[in-house]
This record gives C-alpha cells, structure tokens and sequence, in this order.
C-alpha cells in the first residue's frame, strides 16, 4: 500500500516578513523536504550533473522521496527549483540526471518550448551556451566529474593599468600605478538603446584614451560590466540591448578582442561586474569566500572562493527562486515567481511600496526608491517596513544561497542598501541568521567609502597577470 504524501504545505516561518506574511522561505522548503526524504521508508539518490557545451561540469546530490505517484509533485517541484538555482548559478546546457529517470521527461516539458521555463530555456541554453537545454537519463557512473575550476583572475597590482566598469547610464574608468589610482572619471552615456556598435566600442575606446594619457605606459587592462562574459566574450548584457541580433554576433560578442587587438595584444580580461564586486570586497577585507550582492537596478551577485578566486559561473541571482509559495510574485521578464529581483532590487522596494500604502501611480522604480528614502528620513512607519520586509527576506535568502555557496563574509551593497534602509535590512537579516540557521557563520558586511570610490575600479585593474 502507498504511504499518503508527505505535507510541505504548513512549514513554520519564525519571522515573518511584516509586508509579505505569505513569504515560503526556499532555505525551509528544502530543508523540510530532505528531512522528510531521509526519514521515508524507500527513500533514493539523485545525482545530477550540468554540463557545458566544453565539458566543464557541475555536480549536485540529493535524498530523494520514494518514486512514488503520491510524492512526484512535490518531489518534481523539489528538483526543478534547485535545477532553476544551479542554471543561474552556474551555468549549463545539458542535464544528465541519474537515479531518478522519470524526472528527465517532466523537466524536459517544462524547460521545452512550449514549457513554463522556456525564459530559461532560450536565454541560458540558446543565448550563452549556444544550443537548448537538454535532459538525458543516465547511469551514476556515467556522470562527469565536477570540472568547474577557479579562474586565476585579479589581484595583480603591479605596474601600470586601466581598470573600468561599464554601466547602464555611466562609465567609470581608472589609470593606476602599483595600485594606486592617479586618476579616476566618470563618463555619462546610454547604452541601452542605441543600435549601433561602435558607440559602444569607441565609447568604452575612449574612456581607454582618457586614463592612458595620465600613465607613461600601459601594461593591462581589466573590466567589469552588468551581463555575463565567458572567457571575455559577450554572451548577453542589457547594455547592448539595441544592438541587432546579426550586430551582436559580428561585433559586440567579440568587442574586447577587438579592443585588445586595438592595445598591442596586452592582458585584458573582462568578467561579470558581480564578480569584480567580490573580488574587491574580498580584497578590502583581505578575506576569502566572499559573497557579493548588490540590490539596485535588478539584484546582481558575485563570488570569491575559499581560495581567493573567481569561479566560471553566472551567479545571476536575480532569476534564482528564493520564495516557495504558490502565486508568488512574477518577474516580468521570465515569467517566473519567487524569484530573487522581486525582493532584493528596485522592483522589489516597488512592489513592496504599494503594500505598504504608498500610491506611485506608474512612476518609475528608480523615483519610487527615491521617495521611499525620503520617506525613511522622515520617519513614515511604512518606509521602515519596506526595509523590515527586505531584511527579513534576505536573512531567508542567505541561507538559501549558504547551500550553494561557502559564505563565510556577505558583501551587501547597491542603492536600495543605502542610508539608514540599509542599516535595517542589514539588521532585519542578522535576526533571521539567528533564530532559524543559528549553525551559519556568516558575517554581514558594507564597504567603505574607499571600496566604494576606487574598489571596482582598482580590482577590475588587477584581473590581467603581466
């Protein structure tokens, strides 16, 4: 006889957010899943593998429920959330799955065309990784080893280079020597929507220009922008969102080995500015296992490992879910619920805003954040709960992240964190830590108005060894 299904429906939330009380943490899900999955008569084993048109590959275990009809929903729901995490997270076009075969033809419906994830599908699978993603069956013995290895990036201080940073309304550009900045500039510029190549190329040329005339020479060059970057070719970046598909491919994919070729063939590397974020976190700190996350436009993320190194992932959290719930709330792009930049961006101050009785009518995110901080300035109670709500959230979503990542120092930043919101979200964080994951060691950190300044800039200019 069939053992009645396992209920996930009523799992006690110790805090609650105070503006969104129907908030199902992913970090208790999980966790209540497993434990029922260990305690079940009959309980499996999966082992999934997510591989790379190159063969790098990335492994993920789990207990499973028993292959049961009563348990393959939740189950179902159980695997396909944490698959959703691993593809932002890592990145990978191909699924092999083994002890849990009928799995494959469930996530391939709904990674399909035609399927809920076909957002996912298209963008990871067709965008960066050129071909869609697939789901294959397989023997354990027939997976792949974990091949993911760090990439030796940044650091590298001596001599004279250029570091920059390419944002969605300016450009930040930095000459230094051993180190030291001796010269910094912002450019403001408009990425997004124009449609011809070279103002991206000669713009970002020119910031080169400008920060070379104060060097004697230039030995490297190192970037960061918002979009994902793998081996220094563009795969996908809003910031070059008006260009064509047929411009994409013949000029902005290859932009930086153009440019490269333009200074002599000297170093120049180009990552993710998630990742530059971390790096010069953990070089402020002087720590390793530094998570990064920056609440602002959208919610970006990077990560240094144990080692002081940048891993080849996406680490694009703000598609990875973080809420459990049933009609959560949607990213617009996707399509998707729960997903993290519908709580730790300026969409999320937005749609925590109108929960909190603010009437913004159709004004902008960016404005509305500006109103909610005044708002806070001036003591409104509902601002102060927008930043409850956030805080109380994160806390839930760090320890989400703390299963995937090895955290021993979170670097919080971005204009949602600012002014005293910040303090509060940080704080509202700090209580969920406490009181629900109490065996995470993970400290909670801004930066300094140094890191601030000159961070990015300095450790962008560290990524290229000479």
């Amino acid at each position: 006889m069939t053992a009645p299904a396992p209920s996930l429906s009523s799992i006690p939330v110790s805090c609650l957010p105070v503006l969104d009380e129907a908030f199902l943490p992913a970090a208790l899900w999980n966790r209540a899943y497993r434990g029922l999955a260990a305690d079940a008569a009959g309980s499996r084993e999966i082992d999934l593998a997510l591989v790379r048109p190159d063969g790098t590959a990335f492994r993920w275990s789990s207990p499973l429920l028993p292959d049961e009809p009563a348990h393959a929903p939740t189950t179902l729901r159980y695997v396909e959330r944490i698959l959703k995490f691993l593809l932002w997270q890592k990145g990978g076009s191909r699924v092999l799955i083994a002890g849990a075969p009928e799995l494959v033809p469930a996530l391939a419906a709904i990674y399909g065309p035609d399927g809920a994830r076909d957002f996912d599908s298209g963008f990871i699978g067709g965008k960066i990784f050129g071909e869609p993603i697939s789901f294959h069956a397989v023997a354990k013995d027939e997976l792949p080893a974990e091949s993911g290895e760090a990439i030796a990036l940044g650091r590298h201080l001596g001599g004279c280079r250029i570091g920059f940073d390419l944002g969605g309304s300016d450009r930040k550009c930095a000459a230094l020597i051993d180190g030291e900045v001796v010269f910094s500039e912002e450019i403001v510029w408009d990425p997004y929507f124009q449609s011809n190549p070279d103002y991206h190329i000669e713009g970002v040329q020119d910031s080169l220009m400008r920060a070379a005339a104060h060097l004697p020479r230039v030995d490297a060059i190192g970037g960061s922008s918002a979009g994902v970057y793998v081996n220094n070719e563009v795969r996908a970046a809003s910031l070059f969102r008006g260009v064509s598909d047929s411009d994409f491919e013949t000029r902005i994919k290859g932009m930086f080995f153009e440019l490269k070729e333009r200074w002599k063939g000297i170093p120049f590397e180009v990552v993710n500015d998630g990742e530059v974020t971390a790096l010069a976190g953990s070089m402020s700190l002087n720590e390793n296992a530094v998570l990064g996350v920056a609440m602002g436009t959208s919610e970006a993320a990077g990560y240094v490992d144990t080692n002081g190194s940048i891993r080849p992932w996406l680490n694009e959290l703000a598609f990875a879910p973080v809420d459990y719930r049933d009609s959560g709330p949607l990213d617009e792009w996707s399509g998707d619920e729960g997903c993290g930049v519908q709580f730790f961006s300026q969409q999320g101050v937005a749609r925590l805003a109108k929960a909190a009785g603010f009437e913004f009518g159709g004004m902008p995110f960016p404005e509305q954040l500006v109103e909610v901080q005044k708002a806070m300035k001036s003591g409104d109670g509902r601002a102060r709960k927008i930043y409850e709500t956030i805080g109380t959230c994160f806390g839930y979503a760090i320890a989400h992240y703390a299963d995937f990542y090895e955290i021993r120092n979170l670097l919080i930043l971005g204009r949602v964190t600012s002014g005293e919101g910040g303090d509060i979200i940080i704080a509202g964080a700090e209580k969920v830590l406490a009181t629900e994951f109490p065996a995470l060691r993970i400290k909670l950190v801004v930066p300094d108005e140094k890191t601030k300044r000159h961070g990015q800039a300095v450790a962008a200019a560290s990524l290229a060894a000479v």
